[in-house]
């Protein structure tokens, strides 16, 4: 496999003139979070504070005093009683939910013991709950981001049709089934976490807002959000949300300086045509579902690893050209390429080393909407030369991100 080169400039003729920004565009950039800095909490006992040492004593000598040196309870997986470090991080969650405070921390514990006992959490991941339609398009794991962390993609915007809505939610069964199924959603990711200080102890969430019809959802999504915080504290390490409406940018920008600096400092709120820039910020290229402008699909998994991609940005009124040289004769490349909502004009051509050769248009320059997701295609060279793959932004002001990656095969004859 060829190295990817670094991508290169041609400068345009002429650059697109300023503009000024409307008042709720303002509104909208100072109500973004842009990449925050969030450091996840540290479960090495040896580097809590005194008080807090104390707080996870008192909760153990709780819970042996409420089971008996002989009881039985876990979580996870991980048994509560038998003192290891993997049963610290699952009581340091508790406890930080809690404030440290022991009592509130313990009466949490126990309910949520009770709770998984109830609803069989603990089996939930081995159900077949005949939601295949809702699976890859409404709440899903899906890769990780560049730390480890497993990532969750939440997209409500399926039940806008009322006729799906009505099948998911139209009586309380209904919505007690959805819950169980966003539950084993759940916990499948948390099935992912290493529970060990220094490991991967929580999970991802990126919320797609677009066409989340709220009124029709509120009972459910009341409902999950109630349960998520009761039973699974300290779980999700950043709450990414995408393609938010204005409005709810403004009313974040009104009510952040009631939330503390720790909840803030999970949330990323990203505008609508926003995805792909706000998700590579924490998730390789690789990894973002082609839907939100990555070069992940859904089949990729049945073909090995993801191959890693290389990331460029392309300026407003610029046009890049990516050049892949080396491809023998008899040879077949085969790429993908995505820019971050699009909007310009992309090519692919082969340029032969012979001189004289002609030049093949493989893609002929056309304009992508902001829609489009990631160019996968394939060229097998009759003879030596090089591929060449343009975007051409000189017609936009906006600064978008990118990414390919491409595998060159020789030919089997050789």
């Amino acid at each position: 496999m060829e190295k990817p080169p670094s991508p290169f400039s041609i400068p345009p003729q002429s650059s697109p003139k300023p503009f000024k920004k409307s008042f709720v565009t303002t509104l909208m950039e100072a109500a973004t979070l842009r990449s925050p800095s969030f450091k996840e909490d540290t479960y090495f006992v040896s580097h809590l504070k005194s008080s807090e040492k104390k707080a996870l004593q008192e909760l153990k000598d709780k819970l042996n005093a409420s089971f008996g040196p002989d009881g039985e309870c876990t979580m996870w997986g991980v048994p509560l009683l038998c003192g290891d470090e993997k049963a610290d991080v699952i009581l340091l969650k508790f406890l930080r939910a809690r404030d440290f405070k022991v009592s509130h921390s313990f009466h949490m514990l126990e309910k949520c013991l009770a709770w998984r006992k109830e609803f069989n959490a603990d089996g939930i991941t081995d159900e077949d709950l005949g939601f295949k339609e809702l699976d890859g398009v409404v709440a899903y794991m899906h890769g990780y981001d560049r730390q480890g962390h497993p990532v969750c993609y939440n997209a409500y915007g399926v039940f806008k049709d009322k006729e799906m809505c009505e099948r998911m939610f139209g009586d309380e069964d209904k919505v007690k089934s959805f819950l169980r199924w966003r539950v084993q959603v759940m916990e499948k990711g948390i099935n992912q976490l290493h529970f060990k200080p220094g490991g991967i102890n929580s999970i991802i969430q990126v919320t797609d807002l677009k066409d989340m019809p709220k009124r029709e959802l509120r009972v459910a999504s009341n409902q999950i959000l109630s349960l998520f915080q009761d039973n699974y504290p300290e779980m999700v390490a950043r709450k990414i949300f995408i393609n938010v409406p204005w409005y709810f940018s403004m009313l974040y920008s009104m009510f952040s300086p009631f939330l503390t600096q720790r909840t803030k400092s999970k949330f990323v709120i990203s505008r609508e045509g926003s995805a792909a820039e706000t998700l590579y910020k924490f998730i390789r290229p690789e990894d973002v579902p082609v839907q939100y402008g990555g070069l992940s699909r859904p089949n990729d998994s049945q073909t090995g690893p993801r191959k890693p991609a290389s990331e460029f940005v392309v300026k407003g009124g610029e046009k890049v050209n990516i050049q892949i040289e080396g491809i023998e004769g008899g040879a077949t490349i085969t790429w993908d390429l995505v820019v971050g909502g699009w909007d310009l004009e992309y090519s692919a051509e082969f340029v032969p080393n012979a001189e004289g050769g002609y030049t093949i248009a493989v893609e002929k320059a056309r304009k992508l909407s902001p829609t489009e997701e990631a160019v996968h295609n394939s060229f097998t060279a009759r003879e030596g030369g090089k591929m060449v793959l343009s975007v051409d932004n000189t017609s936009s002001r906006i600064k978008k991100v990118a990414a390919y990656r491409y595998i060159v095969r020789k030919s089997c004859l050789d």
